[in-house]
C-alpha cells in the first residue's frame, strides 16, 4: 500500500482525466438515433442533448484531477469523495438511460426539429429510439471515476507533500522595517518575507 501510496498522486490525477476525459468526448458523440414515424430523416441526439449534466459534470472532474494533485490530505479526502458521488450519480444517470432509452432523453433535439415540447407530444412521433455504445462507454469512465475516487481514500495519506517551493520557511523572521527590493529576492527564492 506504502509503495501504491507513492504513485498515488499521479495514478489518481491519471484515471480523473481518463474518466472526464471519456465523459467530455461522449458528450458529443451521438448515443441515440430516433426513428420517426413520419418516415423523415432519422435524427441523432448526442450525449449532451440526451443527458444535459454530462458536460459540465466531465469539466468539473477534469478540475479535480488538477486539484486533487496539489491540495493537502484533508481537502484530497473531500475531492475523492466528490469525485466518488459524480460517478455514482453520473454513472445511474447513464446506465437508465443506456437501458430504456427513454423519450427523455431525446426530447430536447426533437423538439427543436418538430417544434413540440413534452414527451407526451413527442412519443407519438417517435417510432424507435436506437442506441450506440456511447452510453456505455461513458458509464466504463464513470466506473473508473469511482475506483479512482476510492484509490484516493485509500492512498491520499502517503502521498507526498508539495516539493520545496511550497513549504513554508524555516527562516527566522525579519525585524524591523522590511526593504521592498529585499522583498522580492527572498520572494523568488521562495521565502516568505513578512516571517
Amino acid at each position: 500500500m506504502k509503495e501504491l501510496g507513492r504513485r498515488g498522486r499521479a495514478l489518481t490525477a491519471l484515471l480523473f482525466v481518463i474518466a472526464g476525459g471519456i465523459g467530455i468526448i461522449s458528450s458529443t458523440q451521438t448515443w441515440f438515433t430516433v426513428v420517426r414515424v413520419d418516415g423523415a430523416a432519422d435524427v441523432p441526439v448526442a450525449g449532451a442533448d440526451a443527458m444535459p449534466v454530462l458536460a459540465p459534470l466531465s469539466l468539473a472532474v477534469l478540475a479535480l484531477s488538477a486539484a486533487i494533485a496539489i491540495v493537502g490530505p484533508v481537502m484530497r479526502i473531500v475531492f475523492a469523495i466528490i469525485a466518488m458521488l459524480i460517478a455514482g450519480s453520473l454513472g445511474t444517470a447513464t446506465l437508465v438511460i443506456a437501458l430504456e432509452h427513454p423519450v427523455s432523453a431525446v426530447a430536447s433535439t426533437l423538439s427543436e426539429l418538430v417544434g413540440l415540447m413534452g414527451e407526451e407530444a413527442l412519443a407519438p412521433m417517435i417510432a424507435s429510439i436506437t442506441g450506440t455504445p456511447w452510453p456505455w462507454i461513458a458509464l466504463v469512465a464513470w466506473v473508473v471515476l469511482f475506483l479512482g475516487g476510492i484509490f484516493a481514500l485509500l492512498t491520499a495519506r502517503h502521498w507526498k507533500v508539495g516539493g520545496r517551493r511550497f513549504q513554508t520557511s524555516s527562516s527566522t523572521p525579519h525585524d524591523g522595517p522590511i526593504d521592498a527590493v529585499e522583498s522580492w529576492d527572498d520572494l523568488s527564492h521562495g521565502t516568505d518575507p513578512t516571517r
